[in-house]
């Protein structure tokens, strides 16, 4: 009697691979669907599949065949349509095409958690400059596309003058030419990682992230746990628990991004109902509290038990991305001095110009010891450095 437990996961990227390597450590059988091309997970998975991972109704009809028990992926927004589409198809454990909707979409999101009166930018929905609205809005803007992730057509703008550029910048690598414009929020970004089971939310980590600065603000390192006090974790924690419940967001993954001003005011920048991309979600987690969150979004899609009540360590885990030669002349340096901190890194040897966060020229993942050594590594690379010049 065959006994195979099939797994079909969306996407087959960097990150997707280390989901892939703890399906195949957990016994799974994994079907993989991805376009061909930078598909590293390939060669790992059991099965792949090279179709695009929007093409929900083409990959459903290969589904079908397979009768998976489950369906995942992290880190993707592009995907989490395509899981969630089919996995309500076929009756697996999934979100709802409303929670998908509203959470892969930053205009729509806006409207819920506004609605339910949780702390947003003001902001409005445009296709060109003169649509907007300037009694409702105040330089600084941010302006992004609605669909994007990781950065990507994100612009602050300080002036009316480059409104219409940063606008068709966005449109050209939104897929729906829909641009959203926000009134810009002052002050230190952090990330929120959850993993829920049938609406229940057990929090994970609060991780401190380094930016590039205006006007693209490309992730340049994460920090967990963040360095925050307990009331303002508390007070975070507060929000984003209201919002993942005004998004319907029941199962799996989720990653929040909110602003704290310099008035400590908490802003929401986003939520999504999957995990966080740069390793947060699939490294950081683990290194800093020690609950492994790969297993845990599996044991989700398949219906296992999942511990709810683990109780959380608290460890340092630091990652960082490669812009330039002086970048990797740091981490080198750092390796050097703490070589027992590195726990995986990879670094393009012909470095190219990097416009967004798929074009950085490596990265490296660090477990560190105790806040003196942090504060000796964050010095040698250069992450809190309030001005960069990464082109």
């Amino acid at each position: 009697m065959e006994n195979i437990e099939r797994l079909v996961i969306i996407g087959a990227n960097d990150f997707q691979k280390k989901l892939v390597e703890k399906a195949n450590a957990l016994g799974y059988e994994t079907h993989v669907f991805a376009w061909e091309e930078g598909a590293v997970a390939k060669d790992i998975a059991d099965f792949f599949y090279s179709v695009s991972i929007t093409e929900k109704d083409e990959i459903l009809k290969h589904v079908v065949q397979i009768e998976p028990i489950g369906i995942c992926s992290i880190a993707s927004d592009l995907a989490m349509p395509t899981v969630n589409y089919i996995a309500n198809k076929l009756g697996l454990v999934a979100n709802s095409i409303e929670c998908t909707e509203v959470t892969t979409n930053k205009f729509e999101m806006r409207k819920v958690l506004s609605s339910n009166r949780l702390p947003c930018p003001k902001y409005q929905l445009v296709n060109s400059a003169s649509e907007l609205n300037y009694d409702d809005l105040k330089f600084p803007l941010i302006i992004k596309p609605v669909d994007r992730s990781g950065s990507r057509g994100i612009y602050k703008v300080e002036k009316y003058d480059d409104i219409e550029y940063a606008i068709q910048n966005a449109k050209y690598v939104s897929f729906t030419d829909r641009v959203l414009v926000e009134e810009y929020v002052e002050g230190k970004e952090f990330s929120i990682e959850y993993i829920s089971k049938n609406g229940l939310h057990k929090f994970l980590q609060i991780t401190e992230k380094f930016t590039t600065g205006s006007p693209y603000f490309i992730e340049r390192g994460h920090l967990s746990p963040a360095r925050l006090s307990d009331d303002k974790k508390k007070e975070i924690r507060d929000i984003v628990e209201k919002s993942l419940n005004a998004l319907k967001v029941k199962n799996g993954a989720s990653h929040s991004e909110v602003k704290i001003t310099s008035d400590g005011e908490v802003k929401i920048i986003e939520i999504a109902a999957r995990m966080g991309g740069d390793f947060i979600g699939s490294d950081m987690v683990y290194i800093s509290t020690r609950f492994d969150f790969l297993s845990a979004v599996i044991n989700v899609a398949t219906r296992k038990t999942i511990d709810l009540d683990y109780q959380l360590t608290e460890y340092i885990a630091l990652v960082g991305f490669v812009f330039n030669a002086k970048d990797k002349e740091r981490f080198e340096l750092a390796q050097k001095q703490f070589p027992y901190i590195v726990k995986e890194y990879e670094i393009k040897k012909d470095m190219g110009t990097v416009s967004d966060s798929s074009s950085r020229n490596g990265y490296y993942i660090l477990n560190i010891h105790n806040d003196k050594e942090l504060s000796d590594v964050l010095g040698i690379l250069g992450l809190e450095e309030t001005t960069y010049d990464f082109v």
